[in-house]
């Protein structure tokens, strides 16, 4: 017979002949088992009763006359029962009379006194006791022990019901082998080519052969099938490749659009908030120097801060037309020859101030001998001057840049390493991008439009070289290399000046914000005019400083470092001591949504850097437009 595989239906039904065969089998030897092994053991009592009732009459006479020596050998003929291994004979007062045993070396252990009349099973011995009467009277007791193996009688009898049902599941196997045939050959036969068609998606295959009734019917029907299901396939596949070419151009537009919009989005709420932030250090310099013009100290402090705040604001915009210039190819480079040193010493005088200002240490590694290239010094500058200025702004302060270049194969390759936040891996492939920074939470100490990789990138490849990063994961720091080929030997206007409103009186403020000159200035101001005021740069420290400082109001940017803005003030809503504490988010974030935003945060107002005193004064003054008030906070 050959092997059978196991879940098809030519199994399956042998296993179903041979599991009723089985059950059958099982229940008839079951019954006869019982039946025989209750026949046998009615058999042995009627045996031992018989042979007990013998000794009884023949003995009779000797217990009258009281000759135990009669006795013995009556009990002696039972030697031709081998099964019966002892006997004995006890008179009327259950005194033993005579004994025997089958072996003599083997004494068994005789009752003191008979038993009541019948039979018993002990163990594996059967025990007879039967009376001796004479003329009516009972004067003794005829007492047979024999062996009783019920055990091995069942063990034969089931060894022998066991190769009975061995044999008659083989012969029900065989039988039900040859049967099975004329229903598994056509439902294989239409198995195998549903397979085929699944397998192949070709409808023209039929099932061979014919079949007589319901098997038939079935095969016909499923070559029926197969040729309806063929046509209409053929029809779908047409209108399917039809609408996948229409369905892969609409989709490739909507993500286009999607993409577009969100980028969109993002860029100019990203371009709201990074122009906002230098504008609002100038406007309080403006402020400074309108309300206090005899004093040329804070006058010169504050055109300081205006003038570091202006060139932020000018590269950024800078960095902004030059991607613009790049996308529309508008951008220009002059290609002659330029010395690495003086690209490097021009670099460094861009990006030198705002390192040192970061409090970190800077190496510088170059060839002794003159290396030239091919390019546009002004640009060459402006990608290494980037690539520093994002070290430093990506590194935690008092970290370590090392700048380092080295000529190999007719290339120059610059190496820029820090010990910053490093970039996740997932980020290494995105972090050109335009708008792409590797730190994008509200409690990020960095700031920026997360162009200059993007346009660094652009001037590289426009003069014909590579740029890529590296790095082994947040915390890690990370390493831009620029590989370049080696040649042989504007302003912002002034606001409108407007008179401040009087204050009603001296306040505790304070003042959370990480831009150090905006805060600065923005305390310098409020203490002129004689309020006391505590600065702090981060989220933490201002939780600190609040609950020793008791202020009266809190002017709080949203994306301070460690701790935003909004759980900042949702932790300084908690502090019993400050309940009557009124909360203003200063920031550069200016939608409804962030208004909404910080209402819900515990925030009674909301301003949109940049902040002039004017605003200030007048929520001092409670006379502030677009307060909430404290119900609408729920307090």
């Amino acid at each position: 017979m050959a092997i059978l595989k196991k879940g098809t239906v030519r199994a399956k039904l042998i296993m179903m002949a041979l599991a009723t065969t089985f059950v059958a089998l099982v229940t008839m030897g079951g019954a006869m088992l019982v039946y025989d092994l209750r026949t046998f053991q009615q058999n042995w009592v009627d045996d031992l009763t018989t042979q007990a009732e013998i000794v009884a009459t023949v003995s009779a006479p000797a217990i009258t006359f009281n000759d135990p020596v009669v006795a013995r050998q009556n009990l002696a003929l039972l030697r031709v029962r081998p099964q019966i291994q002892a006997g004995a004979i006890y008179s009327a007062n259950g005194a033993m009379f005579a004994s025997y045993a089958q072996s003599a070396q083997e004494t068994p252990v005789f009752p003191d006194r008979p038993g009541q009349p019948g039979h018993f099973i002990d163990g594996g011995r059967m025990v007879v006791y039967h009376p001796i009467v004479e003329n009516g009277e009972t004067i003794g007791t005829v007492y047979l022990s024999a062996r009783y193996r019920l055990i091995d009688r069942a063990s034969s009898y089931a060894i022998i019901l066991g190769g009975v049902m061995v044999g008659s599941l083989l012969m029900a196997a065989l039988a039900a082998s040859g049967l099975q045939q004329a229903i598994t050959r056509p439902l294989a036969a239409v198995t195998d080519v549903a397979r085929e068609v699944m397998q192949k998606r070709d409808f023209s295959l039929r099932v061979p052969g014919s079949a007589s009734g319901e098997i038939g019917t079935l095969v016909d029907a499923f070559n029926d099938m197969l040729a309806e299901i063929g046509r209409r396939a053929h029809a779908l596949q047409e209108a399917n490749l039809t609408l996948e070419k229409e369905m892969m151009v609409r989709q490739g537009a909507e993500r286009a659009l999607l993409l577009a919009d969100r980028r969109k989005d993002e860029f100019l709420a990203t371009l709201a908030h990074e122009l906002r932030n230098p504008l609002a250090p100038i406007r309080t310099g403006l402020d400074i120097m309108r309300l206090n013009p005899a004093d040329k100290a804070a006058g010169e402090r504050a055109r300081a801060i205006m003038e570091r705040q202006l060139k932020q604001m000018v590269r950024l915009v800078d960095d902004l037309m030059d991607v613009s210039r790049i996308n529309t190819g508008k951008l220009t480079i002059r290609h002659e020859q330029v010395e690495l040193h003086a690209v490097i010493g021009d670099a460094l005088e861009i990006a030198r101030s705002y390192i040192e200002a970061q409090g970190h240490t800077l190496t510088v590694s170059l060839p002794e001998e003159k290396v030239y290239v091919l390019g546009d010094a002004t640009r060459l500058a402006q990608i290494v001057s980037n690539l520093l200025n994002n070290a430093a702004k990506y590194t935690n302060r008092g970290g370590a840049i090392r700048l380092s270049a080295s000529v190999t194969n007719g290339q120059l390759t610059i190496s820029i390493v820090d010990n910053g936040i490093g970039i996740e891996p997932g980020m290494l492939g995105e972090i050109f991008e335009m708008f792409i920074q590797a730190d994008s939470s509200l409690e990020r100490t960095t700031a920026g439009l997360g162009v200059g990789l993007s346009l660094a990138r652009r001037l590289v490849e426009l003069h014909g070289g590579t740029i890529r990063a590296r790095s082994e994961g947040a915390g890690k720091g990370s390493e831009f290399v620029v590989t370049l080929p080696v040649m042989a030997s504007a302003g912002s206007a002034a606001p409108r000046q407007e008179s401040a409103p009087l204050m009603s009186g001296p306040f505790r403020i304070l003042l959370a914000d990480d831009n150090i000159d905006f805060v600065n200035a923005i305390g310098a101001l409020l203490r002129t005019m004689g309020h006391t005021v505590h600065i702090s740069h981060d989220g933490p420290q201002a939780l600190a400083a609040a609950e020793a400082f008791l202020p009266d109001f809190a002017f709080l940017d949203i994306g301070l470092p460690h701790l935003n803005g909004y759980d900042l003030a949702r932790a300084l809503r908690r502090l019993p001591a400050l309940n009557k504490c009124v909360l203003v988010a200063v920031t550069g974030w200016g939608q409804q949504k962030d208004r909404q935003l910080a209402f819900d945060a515990g925030f009674q107002g909301h301003l949109v850097k940049p902040v002039s005193i004017e605003q200030i004064s007048a929520i001092l003054a409670g006379e502030y437009q677009g307060m909430a008030t404290p119900q609408s906070l729920g307090g």
